[in-house]
């Protein structure tokens, strides 16, 4: 499905005034018609990388990439200019160091979660102004082979409000909730990149009730499962969220 996912979305991005012409196939006994794309030098989304991760799994090269009609030759690097070519099909799609991510839909516990963070965030740096929250999706890029798109992040104050993603190159927090899906990427790869992007870190791992808050030069995360406290200014009031409740509201799978 991915091939075919990705095979749709390059043939998409061709612009109406690529041009084509009309071949002849013969097969079974049958001869079809069909059109063959020449991609211009300057569509980046035809050229299919061989490193991609579906669902946590790793892919090292793509399924029945040889079937993709007029293709280049794979690269083994994704960038972020490609992933914002990509049409959208629903899925997210992210790139790290290179490495394109692909993930579905999330389950409506996971924005349940998600909304249930969000509001009181948002309602905490409103009133202590010390930046703005927002939730994906995004494109924060602070390099061409990076990409990420958190569930959350809060920007910190500036002079004026961003008008593009590109303006974005420091985070006070970035969150991710889990799920079985993005478990191994958030754990990993998403934790590397925040450690250089992020003031801090908390992964929402729902299942196992808990958060783990990571600041940049940590070996290990804080475990929290009682109550989260945030205090990114020291003449503010620390931000609050009681777990127990959280978690409850939330609900089971």
């Amino acid at each position: 499905m991915l091939a075919k996912s990705l095979e749709e979305n390059c043939l998409d991005a061709l612009s109406p005034g690529d041009s084509g012409e009309e071949v002849e196939e013969e097969g079974g006994g049958a001869v079809s018609r069909r059109k063959r794309y020449h991609a211009r030098a300057k569509l980046v989304t035809p050229v299919i990388p061989s490193r991609v991760t579906v669902g946590g799994a790793l892919l090292s090269h793509l399924p029945n990439a040889e079937h993709l009609m007029g293709m280049p030759q794979a690269t083994s690097r994704w960038t972020a200019e490609m992933v914002r070519a990509l049409p959208d099909d629903g899925n997210r799609y992210e790139v790290i160091d290179g490495e394109l991510f692909v993930t579905p839909a999330p389950a409506p516990r996971h924005q349940r979660a998600v909304a249930k963070i969000q509001f009181p965030l948002t309602s905490y740096t409103l009133s202590t102004r010390i930046g703005e929250t927002l939730a994906s999706p995004a494109d924060i890029s602070t390099r061409e082979d990076r990409l990420v798109q958190p569930d959350l992040f809060v920007l910190p104050k500036g002079h004026r409000p961003i008008r593009k993603w590109t303006e974005i190159t420091h985070l006070l927090l970035a969150v991710e909730v889990l799920s079985p899906s993005t478990a191994r990427a958030d754990r990993q790869e998403k934790r590397r990149l925040y450690a250089e992007l992020a003031d801090e870190y908390w992964i929402v791992d729902l299942d196992a009730r808990l958060i783990e808050r990571w600041r940049p030069d940590d070996q290990r995360p804080e475990i929290l499962t009682e109550r989260l406290n945030w205090q990114p200014a020291s003449g503010n009031p620390a931000f609050e969220l009681e777990l127990p409740p959280f978690f409850d509201e939330v609900g089971a799978e």
